[in-house]
């Protein structure tokens, strides 16, 4: 019974520690300094679950190809109408914070409430195409638990739902 309380004990003091870190600015981890658009791509797929995107198939032999996969954003007006739709429903979801806005290319960081992990979300409108190519990773962590996947389809509802 008595080593019961103190595993208790111990797991409490472990969530409020990681609590403090977070709330710290400790788990944001440091912004990538390769996104945006090369040749034609976005940044390459993460080596774990924890990235969705849009041209995952350019990497058919990475081990993470299928998890990232995700379909691009369909066009709502041309490239740049879209664009200006998609930073609007971007800049009104939780925790979001534009970095970077261009006719073309959209960077943003969403921040979770609690811990304070940071996603990084590129959107870029692929002329070739005509879509909207979409990456979403986290930053730390092995595993997401979905929540990429989850973002990019509530932009994905956003934006069909913008006038």
């Amino acid at each position: 019974m008595l080593l019961l309380k103190w595993i208790v004990i111990v797991l409490i003091v472990l969530v409020l520690a990681a609590i403090a870190a977070g709330q710290a600015g400790l788990l944001t981890g440091k912004e990538p300094p390769d996104l945006g658009v090369r040749d034609g791509k976005l940044k390459p797929l993460s080596k774990t679950d924890n990235c969705v995107s849009s041209q995952a198939g350019l990497y058919p032999d990475h081990p993470q190809r299928r998890y990232a996969e995700i379909a691009p954003l369909a066009l709502r007006g041309d490239g740049p109408a879209t664009m200006a739709k998609l930073k609007a429903v971007v800049e009104a979801m939780p925790g979001a914070k534009v970095v970077k806005s261009e006719p073309d290319y959209l960077y943003a960081q969403f921040t979770t409430k609690l811990m304070k992990y940071v996603d990084d979300v590129e959107f870029w409108y692929d002329p070739a195409a005509q879509v909207i190519q979409v990456r979403s990773a986290s930053r730390l962590g092995k595993s997401d638990l979905g929540a990429n996947r989850k973002r990019v389809e509530a932009v994905r509802a956003g934006l069909a739902a913008a006038p």
